[in-house]
């Protein structure tokens, strides 16, 4: 699934990102051939703290992997020693670069699924990011009419039954990456907007219905990390080129 377009390059140790950049990361987060305990000591005591309340394995490694890997990329392009990052929270809890020296104008987002971890970083525009990896055992249609606005639930009763899987994570993770970019959490319903999510269809922001949005102000681009995910990264303005990048640094 993963598509041609989508190439992972191998990063340079520093970074520069301009506002005419979107940069996007991969990161492969499970267990095996990640190193957690460097990872955990570039974690700030209340980052391990908060590591130490997950109850299973598996969900305190995805912590301490993805908020590690999370830190090392923006030391990258700060110049910031990467425990001496510092995170703000908007109203919303959208996290933000909150060191007064190295981070201007820098934004980033970040999601995880089964194992896989995608970072979006931009310069002076708001970005979102969401990946899923793609499950049979959902009740697609039962949340699909939850959540999804009655054009999207339409668009995706019409499709062949045998791609309605595929075209709702495809409609998910658009809609995901769009909440997460604008930054107003669940103050910003899941319905108040229509998103392309066909197969083979590319990725679009069709219709807003909130005040304040501008339809023309959002860019959607689907992206196929890996065999069975699928994710969507959405970027506030135009004119601006993707690079895709491994995190190599295990």
């Amino acid at each position: 699934m993963t598509r041609p377009g989508d190439t992972w390059s191998v990063p340079p140790m520093q970074m520069h990102i301009s506002h005419e950049d979107v940069h996007v990361w991969r990161a492969f987060v499970s267990s095996q051939g990640m190193n957690t305990a460097r990872l955990y000591d570039i974690l700030t005591a209340e980052e391990r703290e908060k590591a130490g309340r997950f109850h299973f394995a598996q969900h305190r490694h995805t912590f301490i992997a993805t908020r590690g890997v999370l830190r090392l990329i923006l030391a990258r392009y700060t110049g910031i020693e990467a425990p001496a990052i510092r995170f703000g929270y908007g109203p919303h809890g959208k996290p933000f670069l909150a060191n007064d020296e190295g981070a201007a104008g820098l934004s980033f987002n970040m999601s995880h699924s089964h194992g896989l971890a995608l970072y979006a970083i931009a310069c002076k525009r708001r970005v979102g990011i969401d990946v899923e990896y793609i499950s049979g055992d959902l009740a697609a249609e039962r949340i699909a009419e939850h959540f999804f606005s009655p054009a999207e639930v339409a668009a995706l009763r019409s499709l062949p039954a045998e791609v309605q899987n595929q075209a709702f994570f495809n409609c998910w993770t658009r809609k995901e990456a769009m909440v997460k970019a604008i930054g107003d959490g669940l103050s910003f319903p899941l319905d108040a907007f229509d998103v392309t999510l066909a197969p083979g269809e590319p990725a679009a922001l069709l219709a807003i219905r909130t005040p304040n949005q501008d339809i023309g102000r959002w860019m959607l681009h689907a992206l196929y990390p890996a065999d069975g995910y699928v994710a969507a990264l959405a970027v506030e303005g135009y004119g601006w080129r993707l690079q895709c990048w491994q995190w190599d640094d295990m």
